[in-house]
C-alpha cells in the first residue's frame, strides 16, 4: 500500500505529494497558529481563513490581517469571497502582493449573510457570472488561481459537473468540491459520487480536490480508492483533532491506524498552540482565538464542564497554563 513517491499533484507551479491532505479554510479557525499546528501533523497544504474582497480593498485591518503569511507554513493559499468583479479582481492583485503560493475564489460558503448577497455559495445561482469572475481573476494575477464549490445551489440544480468544465476553461489549475449542496448547508450526508463524476469527467484536466464527511483515515482511503480523487480537503474535523492529517497519512501509506493521542500529547499540543496564538495575535486576542481550540481538545473527558468554563472565560495567561497541567494531573490519575 506504498504511495507511489513518483507521482505528485501539480496545481500551478507547486507540486505535492500524491494523495495530498489539504486543510479546509475556515472562518476564526485557520489562522496561523491553527496552519502552523496542522502542517506540523502533515498537512500537504493550507489556507487563510476566507478573506472578503470589499473588507480587502477597504483596508479593513481585520482582513489586511488575515494575508500575513509565514514561510513555515508554505504551500498556503488565500481564499477570497466577494461578489463584485471589479472587487475581487482588486482584492486577487492585493493578495498576490502577500506572496502566498496561490489564490483560492470561495464560491461555496453556505452562510446566509454571504451567500444571500451572492457571494460563496450564491454565485451558484449565477453561473455565468461566476465564469466571468474567475476568468478576469485568472488574467489579472500571476499566481495560480483555484476554486472551491459545492454540487450546486439545491437539489434541483446539481449541475457541479458542468460547472467543472466551465471553470476549467478559465484558467483555473485546480478545484475543490464540496459533497453538499448550498441547501444542505452541512446537514446530511456529503454525495461524494457527484464528486467522482467530475474527477472521472474525460474532459477534465486540473487536479480535482473532494471535501466532505472526511473524519477518519477509512473514509480518506474510500474517497481516493472509490471516487479516485487527487486530494483531499479536510474542515471541521480537524478541530480539536489537527493530528487527524498524521492518521490519514499513516494510514494511506501503511494500511496500519495510529494508536490514539494521549491526554499528556493532547496537553502539550494545546499548550504549544496556545503559545503559538499568542506570539502571533498578541494578548488577550491570542486568548479568545484559543477558546474553541481548548473546548475541542479535551471534549469527552467526565466531569469536565467546571475547568472548560474557566479555560473559555480566563484572560490570565498563567491561569490558563495552570488549568493545562491541572488537566493532565487531574485525568491521567484518574
Amino acid at each position: 500500500m506504498q504511495p507511489d513517491s513518483k507521482k505528485l499533484l501539480t496545481i500551478g507551479n507547486i507540486q505535492l505529494p500524491d494523495k495530498s491532505l489539504f486543510l479546509a479554510p475556515m472562518e476564526d479557525v485557520t489562522d496561523p497558529s491553527f496552519r502552523f499546528i496542522c502542517k506540523h501533523f502533515g498537512a500537504d497544504m493550507v489556507y487563510t481563513e476566507f478573506i472578503p474582497s470589499d473588507g480587502l480593498i477597504r483596508d479593513a485591518k481585520k482582513s489586511l490581517k488575515k494575508l500575513e503569511l509565514s514561510d513555515d507554513e508554505r504551500p498556503v493559499g488565500i481564499q477570497l469571497y466577494g461578489h463584485l468583479i471589479s472587487s475581487m479582481v482588486e482584492a486577487a492583485r492585493m493578495a498576490e502582493e502577500a506572496k502566498p503560493d496561490l489564490i483560492d475564489l470561495n464560491f461555496g460558503c453556505p452562510v446566509r449573510k454571504i451567500a444571500n448577497r451572492g457571494a460563496g455559495a450564491g454565485m451558484l445561482c449565477n453561473i455565468p457570472l461566476m465564469v466571468e469572475m474567475t476568468r478576469a481573476i485568472v488574467d489579472a494575477v500571476r499566481l495560480p488561481v483555484t476554486v472551491k464549490t459545492r454540487l450546486g445551489w439545491d437539489d434541483s440544480s446539481k449541475n457541479i459537473v458542468d460547472i467543472a468544465e466551465r471553470l476549467q476553461d478559465t484558467g483555473i489549475s485546480a478545484i475543490t468540491i464540496h459533497g453538499r449542496t448550498r441547501a444542505q448547508l452541512y446537514k446530511g450526508n456529503a454525495d461524494w459520487t457527484l464528486i467522482g463524476q467530475v474527477k472521472n469527467n474525460p474532459r477534465m484536466r486540473i487536479p480535482v480536490i473532494g471535501n466532505g464527511d472526511i473524519v477518519t483515515p477509512q473514509s480518506a482511503l474510500e474517497a481516493f480508492d472509490r471516487y479516485g480523487v487527487d486530494g483531499i480537503m479536510i474542515g471541521r474535523a480537524t478541530v480539536g483533532k489537527p493530528w487527524l492529517f498524521s492518521e490519514i497519512r499513516h494510514f494511506l501509506n501503511t494500511g496500519e491506524l495510529l494508536p490514539p493521542m494521549t491526554l499528556a500529547e493532547k496537553v502539550g499540543l494545546a499548550r504549544l498552540q496556545f503559545r503559538k496564538s499568542l506570539e502571533v495575535k498578541g494578548n488577550p486576542r491570542g486568548i479568545f482565538e484559543m477558546r474553541r481550540h481548548f473546548s475541542n481538545y479535551f471534549k469527552g473527558l467526565p466531569d469536565f464542564r467546571e475547568i472548560r468554563m474557566k479555560l473559555v472565560t480566563s484572560l490570565d495567561i498563567e491561569e490558563i497554563e495552570k488549568l493545562l497541567d491541572h488537566i493532565l494531573v487531574t485525568y491521567q490519575q484518574s
